[in-house]
């Protein structure tokens, strides 16, 4: 295939009506999350966060859903902040449904943007604190926590 016909497949795909903002949320997974956490959400025990099946529990603690956003995986990817938006709730969706709250509200654009501009400064003491809350009011431990 030829460099000029990448671009026109590209917008013939976006167009196509049988391409859901879903099915783009989880491209931009397999592309930029997909390497370290894996295609199930199950990441590397002892080296990176589990994503399934837990995710959804830092939503129910103060905090939690700001540190979601501002790991540096997160706050540093190339996704612009409508993207990020969509994959981080295709993640909640499709990895931790069971652990989001009901009165849980979507990440948006903006939300993200103001997110990743208060990145985190000592990422690993923040989890410990905020998997430390999760244990004390769900119960929930961390499966694989670094």
């Amino acid at each position: 295939m030829y460099r000029t016909e990448f671009p026109l497949l590209i917008a013939m795909l976006v167009a196509s009506p049988f391409v859901t903002a879903a099915d783009l949320a989880r491209q931009d997974y397999i592309l930029n999350c997909q390497g370290c956490h894996l295609a199930d959400g199950s990441g590397a025990p002892g080296k990176v966060p589990n994503l399934k099946g837990f995710l959804g529990n830092f939503l129910h603690v103060p905090g939690g859903r700001e540190y979601m956003i501002q790991v540096p995986g997160v706050a540093h990817s190339v996704l612009d902040n409508g993207r990020l938006a969509a994959v981080m709730n295709w993640v909640l969706e499709n990895f931790s449904r069971d652990q989001v709250p009901p009165d849980h509200v979507p990440f948006n654009a903006d939300e993200i943007g103001r997110l990743r501009a208060d990145g985190l400064l000592d990422v690993n003491t923040r989890r410990a604190e905020l998997l430390a809350t999760i244990e004390k009011k769900l119960g929930v431990k961390a499966v694989t926590a670094p």
